[in-house]
């Protein structure tokens, strides 16, 4: 059985304070784009496997297999799911690891439906958000995988009208990356404009309307991150951004805009639709 994980953007993305508990209270709206990796499941018929077999290939995902999202999902749902048996987990990773796409929350709840439909195990949707957010705050977005406002840590999600398939998308990974603990150690928290006011208005006014947090600092520490966005704009952009604490930056452009723009070899570039 093979699902595909997809990966999404911020648009606009305000840090509210920091709680007792040391995560953020945030608000942003969560878009969900076509752009996937694939994540097969093949049941291990040889009993004496114990575990997971976890395999990926495509792009490098670095660190320890055992704290990889994926076989996380697995082991959360074993401690209580006797009948899940020793599988194969493969994954083809195609979006860029620590780009700010979110890919890694998406493998980790994919798993989780993935093996919630493969071996029937009757998980309602309220009890996946719970798992979801015991891998992460951003996985349980995918859970539900429609644009949404996402407030707390991410994970109280409010689905919102947000429809951007008129539009073209490109996001520009520059390969760096940011720690998303010196992120948020950069930021000044104390802010009360909320990210669902800018959906009132008109797409055209989101580049004076909704803001990243994260972009003054990022951008104050790397200039060729704020280039990227300033490329887009001078290529017709509607709106760009950073999305979450980077360093991918994306621009909307319209359908039948002529996109012609020239980045570094190294920079991942893809166009998608909205």
């Amino acid at each position: 059985m093979i699902v595909f994980p997809n990966c999404k953007i911020n648009l606009g993305l305000r840090v509210i304070r920091k709680r007792n508990d040391d995560f953020h209270d945030l608000e942003s709206v969560f878009y969900p784009l076509l752009f996937n990796d694939a994540l097969e499941v093949i049941q291990v018929t040889d009993k004496s496997e114990l575990a997971v077999n976890f395999t990926f290939s495509g792009l490098t995902i670095d660190g320890k297999i055992e704290n990889n999202l994926c076989v996380k999902a697995y082991e959360l749902l074993k401690k209580d799911f006797s009948q899940l048996t020793a599988l194969q987990l493969h994954l083809h990773k195609a979006i860029p690891v620590g780009s700010g796409l979110g890919g890694g929350s998406s493998d980790g709840a994919f798993t989780l439906k993935l093996l919630n439909q493969k071996f029937n195990l009757g998980i309602s949707p309220g009890q996946l958000l719970d798992y979801a957010l015991q891998l992460g705050s951003d996985c349980p977005f995918f859970i539900i995988n429609k644009p949404s406002i996402a407030r707390g840590r991410g994970e109280i999600l409010e689905t919102i009208p947000v429809d951007l398939s008129s539009y073209k998308i490109v996001i520009v990974y520059p390969g760096i990356h940011i720690s998303t603990e010196w992120a948020f150690s950069q930021l000044k928290v104390s802010h009360t404009f909320q990210v669902s006011d800018a959906f009132k208005k008109p797409i055209e006014t989101w580049k004076e309307e909704l803001k990243n947090d994260f972009e003054e600092p990022v951008f104050n520490k790397y200039p060729e991150i704020q280039k990227i966005k300033e490329d887009l704009y001078n290529t017709g952009a509607i709106y760009a951004s950073l999305s979450g604490s980077g360093s991918t930056v994306y621009g909307i452009f319209k359908k039948d805009a002529k996109i012609s723009i020239s980045f570094p070899q190294n920079y991942f570039v893809k166009e998608l639709t909205g």
